[in-house]
């Protein structure tokens, strides 16, 4: 039983993601590019780039996933993010569980 439990929590951690929040960016970088960039410090399961409907251009922020801690440590290690001239400002995300946020709420 022991070790399926440790099979299960494995599975749990390979699959967790850790985020930044990445504001400032520039109208002319894509999704595409963001995560180009920041692959240089590891591994990135997805760029999440949210777009205005009414507009079409995206919000000028976006998230970007990466699979293991060490990676987002990478990616603060560097004093300044620049694309396209434009510096970026960044924010390690913590994920907390809804019953969580619903228990600070009240």
């Amino acid at each position: 039983m022991a070790a399926a439990s440790a099979v299960r929590e494995a599975g749990r951690r390979s699959r967790r993601l850790f985020d930044i929040f990445v504001a400032d960016v520039p109208w002319t970088v894509s999704s595409k590019e963001l995560k180009e960039y920041f692959s240089q410090f590891g591994s990135v399961q997805r760029c999440q780039l949210p777009f205005d409907k009414d507009t079409g251009f995206h919000r000028r922020y976006c998230w970007i996933k990466f699979s293991t801690l060490q990676d987002v440590q990478n990616v603060f290690q560097k004093d300044s993010h620049i694309l396209e001239g434009a510096k970026l400002t960044l924010k390690q995300q913590s994920r907390r569980r809804r019953s969580q946020r619903k228990n600070q709420s009240e």
